[in-house]
């Protein structure tokens, strides 16, 4: 038992190691001159593609495309979660083809919501 825990104590430390280490190395490289300390506002240029910017840099995106990345995150994260229950349906038993309907149940009334709010329609 002792064993486990020191592991766990060996983890954390290595963690808080790493950390410290993130913010520490920065700081040693400015110390030592390896970053630059003066401000070069060219640095501070919007840069695409190697061509000045035309026009304001800030673009206002439309909401839609965060919409379809979101259902496309959902559809992975299901076949995540169906993919291992379809690997073990002969071990699982009846309860877990109860429970795995009621999880597409959710989420096909969320997509027939979306669907019918006309949210999956490109225009």
């Amino acid at each position: 038992m002792l064993l486990e825990f020191s592991l766990i104590a060996l983890f954390i430390l290595l963690v808080l190691g790493f950390a410290t280490s993130l913010i520490l190395i920065p700081v040693a490289l400015r110390k030592i001159g390896a970053v630059p300390r003066t401000y070069n506002p060219v640095k501070a240029e919007p840069y695409e593609c190697g061509l000045e910017t035309i026009g304001p840099t800030w673009v206002q995106f439309n909401v839609r495309y965060y919409f379809y990345a979101l259902l496309l995150i959902t559809f992975d994260i299901t076949v995540i979660f169906v993919y291992p229950w379809a690997v073990e349906l002969k071990n699982l038993g009846a309860g877990s083809l109860g429970s795995i309907f009621g999880f597409l149940a959710i989420l096909g009334v969320g997509y027939v919501y979306a669907w019918r709010k006309g949210a999956l329609e490109w225009k």
